[in-house]
């Protein structure tokens, strides 16, 4: 099968291939830039930029405590160092097309989204709850292109009616997510394993309701992991992927090398859905965090960023154990006691360290050509 080039919205993606967003220093300049240059979609996430390159590009202001951790939502998802992610970014691909990843979970999300736009984001994707009022946050930037997540056709048209209602608005694609996918899910943990649920089952009703409202490009995410699952969606109905977790196993990739050598070293029952602060579970690897968490000596909760609206400023994070912001910050800082560190549930497939290149040519052109 010839794969064909990518339209959302005004900006064309030679390779069908979209990098998901992977918060606190997963996918920032590194990897998004290169996967940008290498005719994929590269995605920066907008999650914890003020943990950015060990704070170096912050204010005092903005920092606290020994630790020198973000204060509030605002220093967070910093604007100051989200700029310099995009810079470099555009310093590796150019002028080709470049998204941020922006939470709708997330505390400040019209900030944020407009943060993003400003930054220099050609196109918007969020999750994390359905985003109704991604029209409103993006009105004053018409040229960005606007990409939700879902995980039902029903979810699909009730976004698309209230888009056009208040803002006669449309999505410019949409990404359809299977309960495969690293961090948190769009169902609870019992549906996670549910057949009708999975991304074969739900994509194609996707794609015929998206029919429904003329013409937007379909995302398959959640799994997808190689060419062939690639022909398999295509065939399905689908007009691209999103890959998060097999991008991990790239030199470009911003994460610690302890991250990378404890996704390639992790098993496949090692690989769980884990309860989350923010309502829904997630899926990552097993580590002596979890451990310490059922043990009850984990790092205490002390909600100082204020990441996700759902925690209610630490208050869900003191019930599940442990703050995901700290967390994932500790797995950024290559800390491996402490660290959260999320992977798809095919992780454990994860066995060297690639180029971006490499790896588009081999998601392409097949593993063996």
């Amino acid at each position: 099968m010839a794969f064909k080039s990518l339209k959302i919205g005004k900006y064309t993606i030679e390779k069908p291939i979209v990098q998901g967003g992977m918060g606190v220093g997963i996918s920032w300049d590194q990897l998004a830039g290169t996967v940008s240059k290498e005719g994929g979609l590269g995605v920066i996430s907008a999650v914890g930029t003020g943990v950015y390159k060990n704070r170096k590009y912050l204010d005092a202001k903005e920092m606290v405590g020994k630790e020198h951790r973000p204060l509030d939502a605002i220093n967070f998802y910093s604007y100051t160092a989200l700029k310099k992610i995009f810079e470099n970014a555009r310093k590796i691909c150019g002028d080709k097309p470049l998204a941020a990843n922006v939470l709708y979970a997330q505390s400040e999300y019209n900030r944020v989204v407009e943060d993003a736009c400003k930054a220099g984001a050609n196109i918007i994707i969020t999750g994390a709850g359905l985003p109704l009022t991604m029209p409103e946050a993006t009105k004053n930037y018409p040229d960005v292109a606007l990409v939700p997540i879902v995980s039902t056709a029903k979810a699909l048209k009730i976004l698309c009616r209230r888009w056009k209602k208040t803002h006669n608005r449309l999505p410019d694609a949409v990404i359809v997510e299977g309960p495969l996918s690293g961090g948190h899910q769009g169902f609870k943990y019992e549906e996670c394993f549910m057949p009708e649920n999975q991304l074969e089952a739900i994509l194609p009703p996707v794609v015929e309701e998206a029919k429904n409202w003329g013409s937007m490009p379909i995302i398959a995410a959640g799994g997808v992991w190689d060419h062939d699952d690639i022909v398999k969606m295509m065939e399905l109905g689908a007009d691209g992927v999103q890959m998060g977790t097999r991008f991990i196993g790239t030199v470009e990739c911003d994460a610690s090398q302890v991250m990378k050598d404890i996704i390639i070293n992790a098993k496949e029952e090692d690989i769980k859905l884990f309860k989350s602060p923010v309502g829904y579970p997630a899926r990552g690897v097993k580590t002596q965090l979890h451990e310490d968490i059922e043990k009850g000596t984990a790092p205490k909760v002390a909600c100082i960023s204020n990441c996700v609206a759902p925690c209610h400023r630490g208050e869900e994070a003191k019930i599940v154990g442990y703050c995901i912001a700290d967390r994932l910050t500790d797995a950024y800082d290559g800390i491996k006691e402490t660290g959260l560190f999320f992977t798809g549930a095919n992780g454990y497939r994860l066995t060297e360290i690639i180029t971006v290149k490499e790896l588009m040519d081999k998601l392409m052109n097949g593993e063996d050509k």
